[in-house]
């Protein structure tokens, strides 16, 4: 199979795709159920100390595996064949079997989007190790993302793993050879303090001069984890593409949707997305600013 894989690099992508079309279904579950079960231990963590009942909140057993997926209107557990990506939101005309209430389109994009940047990733870096990791943060970075567009929060469970997993991986750097995803050690652990560090700087002096919190902890976790991935040497195209898009997604949707500018507006998926970029394109992406600028 790897030899198959190895020689035919279209196989390859198309394995790729369909397996990350399934990821991109459980990543759904990641997204809406995780905050649920962080809400779920703040609130009995409240209850101890306040002897308060914690409504609206799912009982019983409840993870990401348990219990099955139901549909949210009327309750009815999804069935196998209705929970294949894409495919049984096409066939169930994207309304519930049960109740015919309708399924948010946001489930077969997620699935789409997943698979799709899966499948660059294996078209970029080809068979073998890397395409794999990269897949894998790809995944993690798309959760993150979605995650912090619908509470802003980035979960401490999910982003100590991927940086811990990160400098773990800077192990696999050849000590001689060519340029590769895994970085070395130093530049892993460079990457990781100075992500974090830089964000912690920005949000302590923006605190200090207008008594405001700019931006979550979870933004400068998840700088410190790309820096594990990617190494020191990636955090300034990150930091200023991330900067660039969320200034100009904020300001649009100040001026043409009418949003108030006191709401905060997630910063994640703006690093995430330009952490993914730069993990792909960051070596031509700077050296195309160095030729322009220099």
């Amino acid at each position: 199979m790897a030899e198959l894989f190895s020689q035919s690099p279209v196989i390859f992508i198309a394995v790729i795709f369909a397996f990350a079309l399934m990821i991109g279904s459980f990543l759904n579950v990641v997204i809406y159920r995780l905050p649920l079960m962080m809400q779920r231990d703040w609130r009995t963590q409240c209850e101890e100390l306040l002897s308060e009942p914690a409504p609206d909140l799912p009982s019983g057993r409840f993870n990401l595996v348990v219990p099955r997926s139901r549909c949210p209107s009327c309750g009815k557990p999804i069935t196998a064949w209705q929970n294949i990506p894409v495919l049984s939101y096409l066939l169930l005309g994207a309304q519930c079997a049960n109740c015919q209430k309708s399924i948010s389109v946001r489930y077969p994009l997620v699935e789409m989007l997943t698979a799709a940047l899966a499948a660059m990733c294996a078209w970029h870096f080809g068979f073998g190790w890397e395409a794999l990791m990269a897949i894998g943060l790809t995944c993690v970075l798309v959760a993150i993302s979605l995650i912090d567009v619908d509470h802003q929060l980035i979960p401490d469970s999910i982003v100590y793993p991927l940086l811990w997993v990160g400098l773990a991986m800077s192990l696999l750097h050849p000590l001689e050879g060519a340029e590769t995803l895994f970085v070395s050690p130093q530049r892993a652990i460079v990457g990781a303090l100075a992500g974090y560090l830089s964000l912690w700087s920005v949000y302590q002096l923006f605190k200090l001069v207008t008594g405001k919190e700019g931006m979550g902890h979870g933004d400068f976790k998840l700088l410190a984890a790309l820096g594990a991935w990617l190494g020191w040497q990636a955090l300034p195209t990150i930091i200023l593409m991330s900067a660039v898009v969320g200034a100009i997604i904020g300001i649009s949707m100040i001026v043409f949707r009418g949003r108030d500018r006191q709401l905060p507006i997630p910063f994640g998926p703006y690093l995430a997305a330009a952490g993914w970029i730069t993990m792909l394109y960051g070596e031509t992406i700077a050296t195309a600013y160095l030729d322009l600028f220099l």
